[in-house]
C-alpha cells in the first residue's frame, strides 16, 4: 500500500484512540451534555468513508480491524500501568484510575459499538456508490453516517447505561449524540470531497464493491 494510504489508516487509529482516552470527561455544549471524545471521534467516519469510497470495503475492512487491536493494546497498556505497584512518592494513582480506567461494561460498549458502526458505515457506502454509479458523493458520506453512528450512538449508551440513567434520558442522550454526530459529518463533506478527489487522482485508483465479501470477520 501507498505512503497515502499509510497516512489515512493511522490518523484513523489516531482518531480512535485519542477519542476513547478523552471520552471520559463530559462536557456541555449548547446544553447538551456530551462526552470530550466528540471532539475528535466523528473524524474517524470521515476517515472511514474516504477509505471506503477510495480503496473499498475490503481495505477499510483491515483498518477496521487494526483499529480495534490498537484501542485493545492501549486499554490492557494502561490496566498494566493501574495494576503495577507505583512508587512511594508519586501522588497520582488516584487521578490515574479514575480518568484511564475504565469499568469493563464501558469497555464492552464501546467496543461492540465502535465494530457495529464502523462496519455499517462502510457497508452503507460501498453500497451506495454502486447504487448511485460513482455520483453524489454527499450522498453516501452522510447517508453512511446516518446509519452508522446510528448503530454506534445507540449501542454504546444502551449497553453503557441502561439500567443507571432513565429511560427518557437515555433516549435524549441518543438523540443529541446522533445528531451532533450527524452535524459534523455533514460539515466535514468540503473536506472529505477535498480528500476524495486528490487520492483518487494521486493513487490512480477507485474501488467499486462488486463482488465483494461483506463479511466483517473476513480478513
Amino acid at each position: 500500500m501507498s505512503w497515502r494510504f499509510i497516512t489515512c489508516t493511522a490518523l484513523f487509529v489516531t482518531c480512535l484512540v485519542t477519542a476513547n482516552t478523552i471520552a471520559t470527561k463530559l462536557i456541555l455544549v449548547g446544553g447538551v451534555v456530551l462526552t470530550a471524545g466528540i471532539v475528535i471521534f466523528p473524524l474517524s467516519y470521515v476517515l472511514g468513508d474516504v477509505l471506503t469510497e477510495v480503496w473499498g470495503y475490503t481495505a477499510a475492512r483491515r483498518v477496521i480491524w487494526l483499529g480495534f487491536a490498537c484501542n485493545a493494546l492501549m486499554v490492557a497498556a494502561i490496566w498494566v500501568g493501574a495494576e503495577l505497584p507505583a512508587a512511594p512518592f508519586w501522588k497520582g494513582q488516584g487521578a490515574y484510575e479514575e480518568i484511564l480506567g475504565q469499568t469493563p461494561r464501558i469497555l464492552l460498549a464501546s467496543f461492540v459499538a465502535y465494530l457495529a458502526g464502523e462496519f455499517a458505515n462502510a457497508f452503507v457506502l460501498a453500497k451506495l456508490k454502486i447504487l448511485t454509479r460513482g455520483r453524489w458523493l454527499w450522498t453516501r458520506t452522510i447517508g453512511s453516517t446516518l446509519v452508522g453512528q446510528g448503530f454506534d450512538t445507540v449501542i454504546f449508551v444502551t449497553l453503557a447505561f441502561v439500567g443507571t440513567v432513565p429511560t427518557g434520558a437515555l433516549g435524549a442522550i441518543i438523540v443529541a449524540q446522533w445528531a451532533v454526530k450527524v452535524a459534523y459529518e455533514a460539515a466535514a463533506t468540503p473536506l472529505t470531497y477535498a480528500a476524495v478527489g486528490y487520492l483518487k487522482a494521486s493513487e490512480h485508483v477507485d474501488v467499486y464493491d462488486y463482488g465483494t465479501d461483506f463479511n466483517p470477520i473476513r480478513l
